[in-house]
């Protein structure tokens, strides 16, 4: 298993993480498989997305923050970030991606991001390879 630190410095942030995680997929020498990549945090999650046009991001943090989790009063958990945990759930924390011949095979738009909720924090990421090499 490979792990991955990412720094976030935001509260709420998609952090673009494809150049770190295909570094690793460089480094452990895979070729042809699949990679899993998993976040073990129950307020930051994973996605896969457009990496081009930067409104997205802005866009799909618009979304999740102003209509789909928004601070409510009536929140219970104590330490007060419940929103972070509903848009994780959301979100997902874990993702596939297919290798061939070394490379992270993703869409012409598409880019791995870590999905920050409850930052600024240091998270990590597992990553394990299946497959040729690594």
């Amino acid at each position: 298993m490979e792990i991955l630190h990412v720094p976030t410095s935001q509260t709420t942030e998609l952090v673009d993480i494809t150049q770190e995680v295909q570094d690793v997929v460089t480094r452990i020498g895979a070729t042809d498989g699949v990679l899993y990549l998993f976040c073990p945090h129950t307020t930051a999650g994973l996605t896969l997305n457009e990496n081009w046009d930067p409104d997205v991001k802005r866009d799909m943090l618009l979304t999740v923050d102003g209509h789909i989790a928004p601070p409510d009063s009536r929140h219970r958990h104590s330490e007060g970030n419940s929103p972070a945990h509903i848009k994780t759930a959301l979100f997902g924390n874990n993702t596939l991606v297919f290798v061939e011949q070394g490379r992270l095979q993703l869409g012409r738009w598409q880019g791995v991001y870590l999905a920050e909720f409850d930052g600024p924090r240091q998270r990590t990421l597992w990553l394990k390879f299946i497959g040729t090499g690594g």
